[in-house]
């Protein structure tokens, strides 16, 4: 199309749920207590290993750390699903789409990154416990945590620059439940190849490469654990990573049949269903799986209830 036939879309609508149109108060009120359960657990578990000193260790230090990042992550996305919920006019402005794109997927890239961290400090622990206090170190567990956070904010700013330079002229009704790079390129009034193709190579080596390095961090987990002649043994050593690889396999199932694809037709109930669980049921499933599955953590809850007055 050329340029003098079109003018430029300045506001998406999201559609969310379209076949769910007549529950919407309760989709609301689910939506609701899920975002403030989210909101209290990881808030909870961040404060918990901020104050107990007995968690400032390298693995609960990036537990909090990920719990903080779980914060914004849901941030980026629940509060404006929660007003389209509510509201008839279910818009969002070109610039606040991006936005939302921008820090969703910065976010998540970062929690990757920060997956991957936790995988290489559970094979140290398990694999080099010898060398595990002098590698693992605090401050570079901090530089490791920076890093994390610096390659997770500058992972979408290519793709971002490339869909702000593409001309929208109508439908803009976005078949998802928030802005993402597929809905949003498949209304885009041009060819969007070069999109798809970055898109795909940037989620490829940012996805696949990070679930290849905790692979192959839990293959040698692994194998030193059925080394351990003791069945006690093998079991205290796979507690330590069972809460970390239960998230893992939760986030990057439902990452990879997302975004690792090159595909722009597929099923758009199927990926609201999957964003769902990326963006809404794993950040609430945390603190869940690392306070329930964790004796230390839970213990450091009652201390510091008590120090509280709540518990005697």
């Amino acid at each position: 199309m050329k340029p003098g036939n079109w003018s430029q879309v300045t506001e998406f609508i999201i559609l969310g749920f379209p076949l769910l149109q007549g529950v919407q108060a309760f989709l609301f009120l689910l939506l609701f207590l899920i975002y403030l359960t989210t909101i209290l657990g990881n808030l909870l578990i961040f404060l918990v290993v901020f104050l107990d000193s007995r968690l400032h260790t390298p693995m609960y230090l990036f537990v909090s750390i990920l719990s903080l990042l779980e914060l914004g992550y849901t941030a980026a996305t629940i509060p404006k699903m929660l007003s389209n919920l509510l509201s008839e006019k279910k818009t969002i402005s070109f610039s606040g789409c991006l936005l939302q794109i921008y820090f969703f997927h910065s976010l998540g890239a970062t929690e990757c990154y920060l997956l991957t961290a936790m995988a290489y400090d559970r094979y140290l622990a398990i694999c080099q416990p010898l060398h595990y206090p002098t590698r693992m170190t605090p401050a570079l567990c901090v530089k490791i945590a920076v890093g994390c956070w610096l390659g997770g904010l500058a992972g979408p700013v290519a793709e971002i620059s490339l869909v702000s330079h593409l001309p929208f002229c109508g439908p803009n009704h976005i078949q998802h439940i928030f802005c993402d790079f597929p809905p949003v390129l498949s209304l885009a009034c041009t060819d969007t190849s070069i999109n798809v193709l970055v898109d795909f190579v940037v989620n490829s080596c940012k996805i696949l490469a990070t679930f290849l390095l905790i692979l192959s961090s839990y293959v040698q987990i692994i194998c030193t654990v059925l080394s351990i002649p003791s069945v006690a043994g093998k079991r205290k050593a796979f507690s330590t990573c069972a809460s970390h690889l239960t998230v893992v396999l939760i986030f990057y199932g439902s990452i990879l049949f997302m975004y690792v694809r090159l595909k722009k037709s597929y099923s758009l109930d199927y990926d609201r269903a999957l964003a769902v669980v990326y963006s809404v049921l794993t950040p609430f499933l945390n603190p869940f799986i690392y306070s329930l599955r964790n004796k230390e953590i839970k213990e450091a809850v009652r201390r510091q209830l008590k120090k509280m007055g709540i518990l005697k």
